[in-house]
């Protein structure tokens, strides 16, 4: 199979690229590499691996790379509502237009996986669960410019939509600005965190199981196609609050309170309900205690704030 990830230098494109050249798979990622890392370096030595490099904004690149492609895996993205609210601009020509125009240039032949998030259900039902019926109201630019582009790739009828929880886990190319990894590194190395508006409540998931929700979802492509998918534990629909107990417990003397005024930007709360993507046959390997423990062990090698997107 040939595959096409824009955005593969990413979070997760540092996890999931690796992966798809372990099958033997041709994989061209389409990558700005604005910081110039090399995260992707250990991919170097597969002959199946290209590298280019351009913005998948661009459709006078994009094009003779998807002519070329079996499997598009549109990853790129500015993530986060904090950053997309930094630059408006580019959270819509990235997040949304370069999915719509990508979309219009798809055939019918080929097949697109694309990662939205469950942000877009915006403020939940108090405890209903969310579903993939339920309806999407996003609170933030992010939530928004992401709810649109998967309307754009489900109207194709050639793409499967994966509704990530909020991800957590070690990468290659690292984020620190994710609640998990975000509350863990401030635990290991602040002892304390302030949370604000600390009832509110969010799903997770492991960086690996996303990974395999990826593989898992090309594995069972025609019987999965043209549907969203929730992508989260099941176990870990949990607030603020909620998160830090779970850290404390492998953190010593991690203290964090509520702080009495102030509210936190992002308005997201809800639970979500994941049944659809296990009923398919995919199920979570990771638990959220299991990467609290690896994300201790992580940010001992690591000792400053660059791994962030804001």
């Amino acid at each position: 199979m040939r595959v096409l990830v824009t955005g593969g230098a990413g979070y997760i494109g540092s996890m999931l690229v690796p992966t798809l050249l372990q099958r033997g798979w041709q994989v061209t990622v389409l990558d700005t590499f604005a910081a110039g890392d090399t995260y992707l370096a250990q991919c170097c030595a597969d002959p199946n691996f290209n590298p280019v490099r351009g913005d998948c904004r661009d459709m006078a690149v994009v094009e003779p790379l998807l002519a070329k492609a079996d499997i598009v895996v549109p990853l790129a993205a500015l993530v986060g509502a904090p950053l997309c609210a930094r630059d408006k601009i580019g959270a819509n020509t990235l997040n949304r237009d370069a999915v719509v125009d990508l979309m219009k240039r798809v055939s019918k032949d080929q097949r697109v996986v694309y990662p939205t998030t469950n942000s877009g259900y915006g403020v939940g039902d108090g405890n209903s669960y969310c579903t993939e019926e339920s309806p999407l109201k996003p609170v933030s630019l992010y939530g928004t410019t992401k709810v649109e582009a998967e309307k754009a790739v489900l109207d194709s009828g050639v793409g499967i939509t994966l509704r990530l929880a909020t991800v957590f886990g070690m990468a290659p190319r690292m984020r620190l600005d994710l609640l998990v990894n975000d509350f863990t590194w401030r635990a290991v190395n602040d002892k304390a965190v302030v949370l604000f508006e600390a009832h509110f409540r969010r799903n997770y998931i492991h960086i690996r199981d996303v990974v395999k929700a990826f593989t898992h979802a090309l594995d069972n492509y025609e019987r999965m196609r043209g549907e969203p998918y929730n992508v989260g534990l099941s176990e870990a629909n949990l607030s603020k609050l909620q998160l830090c107990e779970r850290i404390a417990k492998h953190v010593p003397g991690f203290c964090y309170l509520e702080a009495p005024i102030g509210e936190d930007p992002d308005k997201r709360d809800y639970i979500v309900s994941n049944d659809k993507l296990e009923a398919a046959g995919w199920r979570p390997d990771h638990g959220l205690d299991a990467g609290i423990v690896e994300l201790i062990k992580g940010y001992r090698m690591l000792r400053n704030g660059r791994f962030s997107n804001v």
